[in-house]
């Protein structure tokens, strides 16, 4: 007996479905699910569409296309309905981003169309803790932001992206979405930095918080402050943080060639659970 498949963009009133697929892998969904939990599924409150994979007539996978293109608890089968989709749209998004297998499928399938990439991070291990570490101290003077220090932070924020994605988020339309994000998280209360004399000298961000995990991003050291131990102490602090205030697991992804970081975020007590992998334009 043949199954029958569709794809589609999602409607708001499959809400609840598109939830229980989210929350089916909490930590890995986790960005996804905590703009769908604030949103909901319309595509202008969302910043993007919900695609559904359905399998005789039952949501089965899910595709996020938005400034990302993020394939969700997606089978090889889904995928490929997803490039068929993508294909067809054509490429809207910055970056292909999601779990390191469907990801590598999903690229695989589109790069004959959409290639060549500006840059493609293969295996970026997910790591999870959900204690505050006892090896390491947390420091006493990272906090959180206040709203009127977004100003002070926005600086160190743009040269952590600068270094990180290759390419300034001050580019396009001069920053304003990047300011607004930057200055959403700061409004939330999940920007945390130590500032000395009127200098950031570490920060970090939760950008992504559901009632089941969060993901912590952004993580920077001034340059001259570095090999100090700072990020293992900054970093403690924010799990600290978020594990009070935010969610029971506490996450991050990282490069697999960032062997200092991944090292430093092993001693503050993370551990490898998975891999993604970014695609990124």
């Amino acid at each position: 007996m043949l199954t029958q498949t569709t794809t589609r963009v999602l409607d708001p009133g499959e809400l609840g479905a598109a939830l229980a697929i989210l929350e089916s892998e909490p930590v890995a969904n986790a960005f996804v699910a905590s703009r769908v939990q604030a949103a909901g599924l319309d595509p202008w409150r969302l910043g993007g569409e919900m695609w559904g994979w359905y399998a005789d007539g039952r949501l089965r996978s899910l595709c996020y296309s938005g400034a990302n293109l993020v394939p969700i608890c997606a089978s090889p089968e889904a995928v490929r309905a997803f490039a068929d989709r993508a294909r067809r749209t054509g490429r809207r998004c910055s970056s292909i981003v999601g779990p390191a297998e469907p990801t590598a499928l999903l690229w695989r399938l589109l790069e004959p169309n959409w290639g060549p990439a500006r840059e493609v991070r293969a295996n970026q291990p997910l790591m999870v803790t959900e204690r505050v570490p006892d090896t390491v101290r947390p420091d006493p003077l990272v906090r959180r932001i206040r709203k009127e220090e977004l100003e002070t932070i926005m600086p160190a924020c743009v040269a952590m992206f600068t270094e990180e994605v290759g390419v300034s988020p001050l580019a396009g339309d001069g920053g304003l979405l990047y300011q607004a994000r930057v200055a959403e998280l700061v409004g939330a209360g999940r920007s945390f930095a130590r500032i000395d004399d009127g200098k950031v000298i570490f920060k970090a961000e939760i950008g992504a918080a559901t009632s089941h995990a969060c993901q912590i991003q952004g993580v920077w050291v001034a340059p001259e402050f570095r090999g100090q131990g700072l990020s293992e102490s900054g970093m403690a602090a924010v799990v600290r943080y978020a594990l009070a205030d935010v969610a029971p697991v506490v996450s991050l992804y990282v490069n697999d060639y960032n062997t200092p970081a991944r090292a430093s975020y092993r001693r503050v007590g993370f551990r490898e659970v998975g891999a993604f992998m970014s695609v990124l334009f």
